[in-house]
């Protein structure tokens, strides 16, 4: 990141940068609380731990590909606004119904499918909203900017949460997720900055759009090796990720502040690799850095599978947080490429094109760490993840992509 102010000399980036934060650190906490609600106080199975993954990350899947169509027709502040704040309703009703009496299991993977099919809208919009915001010379500066306030919320978030699930549970924690995509949604409202609505076609056709976005990314040799290379690591990702708040559980016995510690520590990896991501893009070139990233910390997150209570751990959550640092580094490379490449008319088709691909089979992934957990264990499973992270670098070390 450059020494100077920058873009946040910007006020209406700072608008946005404060609202990704509040956004981010609803995020983090949910990212704890909700698997907790279904492990304490549900007491769901491996299983079903698993299958609440898939519900979590199933919008890519369902609506993947034509949200990137819909948001290119209409101005992007508007749809994070909504997205924002239906969310937060929707949240909200997980602390309602567990005060009630009424939560049930199918409830909490209702909640988390809709969430998740917002959080598309969402991130497809945010994507396509940059580049017209900052300009595409500031690119790599904005997203790692917004990287670098991402990452103090994954190391804020968990630190908060942990001793929310301990001191409230884990349903009422969720409160302060709701609160913090509540007031995200409000503080963009602030943006003044005039958003010109996208230019109509004569006959707007969705299978047309969806189809002109697909051949653009996948026609692409370097952004068709970013998102495959994405699609493995993000699959094996959440075969690590669904087992692995029920490893800390249940084999190394942590408490909820203590699995909050270990968060955290991810988080610090995160805002390192914020930090670090302008200068290691601007001396190695985007493309390289794309694949070192993961080959280089990937490998570590083995450690996780042969910890067990006592120092093991320590050492084992030092290697989640370098898988964090190498995958910011690594998503702001890639980010500043792909929307260096796509014109602004695709930009919100690119983005939900490289979402499906790259996240479609996320649910697969999340079911399947659930099933691997139940038949061979929580410790076969992050073996299984963290083989699979690290040979998602290949697509980008074969291809190249582009250094400019």
């Amino acid at each position: 990141m450059s020494a100077g102010p920058g873009l946040l000399r910007d006020p209406d980036f700072r608008r946005l940068l404060t609202a990704t934060a509040l956004g981010q650190l609803g995020d983090r906490v949910l990212f704890l609380a909700l698997p907790l609600v279904a492990i304490t106080a549900l007491d769901a199975s491996a299983f079903r731990v698993g299958l609440l993954t898939a519900a979590t990350t199933a919008g890519s899947l369902l609506v993947g590909l034509p949200a990137g169509a819909w948001v290119d027709r209409m101005r992007k502040r508007p749809v994070l606004i909504t997205a924002d704040l239906v969310r937060a309703l929707v949240l909200l009703t997980v602390p309602v119904a567990w005060w009630a009496g009424r939560l049930t299991f199918w409830w909490l993977c209702s909640v988390a499918l809709v969430h998740g099919v917002l959080t598309v809208f969402f991130d497809v919009a945010h994507v396509s909203y940059l580049p017209g915001l900052v300009g595409r010379a500031r690119l790599v500066e904005g997203n790692a900017r917004l990287s670098a306030v991402r990452s103090v919320t994954s190391i804020s978030g968990p630190t908060v949460a942990g001793p929310l699930v301990g001191l409230a549970g884990a349903p009422a924690t969720l409160l302060a997720s709701s609160l913090g995509m509540a007031l995200s949604g409000l503080l963009a409202t602030g943006i003044r900055r005039p958003e010109e609505r996208p230019a109509a076609a004569e006959r707007p056709r969705l299978g047309r759009d969806i189809k002109e976005g697909l051949r653009f990314v996948l026609g692409h040799s370097a952004l068709r090796a970013i998102v495959l290379g994405d699609a493995l690591f993000n699959f094996f990702l959440v075969m690590y990720q669904a087992m692995l708040l029920v490893h800390l559980e249940r084999v190394t016995g942590l408490s909820s502040f203590g699995i909050g510690l270990v968060l955290s520590g991810m988080g610090c990896g995160a805002l390192l690799g914020a930090l670090l991501a302008t200068g290691a893009v601007r001396r190695l070139g985007p493309g390289p850095v794309i694949w070192l990233a993961p080959l280089t910390t990937c490998p570590l997150t083995a450690l996780m599978p042969l910890a067990r209570p006592g120092w093991s751990m320590t050492v084992a959550a030092v290697g989640l947080a370098a898988l964090s640092l190498g995958g910011v580094i690594r998503v702001v490379a890639q980010s500043s490429v792909q929307q260096a490449l796509t014109p602004d008319r695709l930009l919100g088709r690119m983005s939900a094109t490289a979402r499906f691909v790259s996240w479609g089979g996320i649910p697969l992934g999340g079911l399947l760490g659930g099933i691997s957990g139940s038949l061979f264990g929580t410790t076969a499973t992050l073996w299984i993840g963290a083989t699979g992270m690290t040979l998602s670098a290949l697509p980008n070390l074969l291809t190249r992509p582009t250094r400019s």
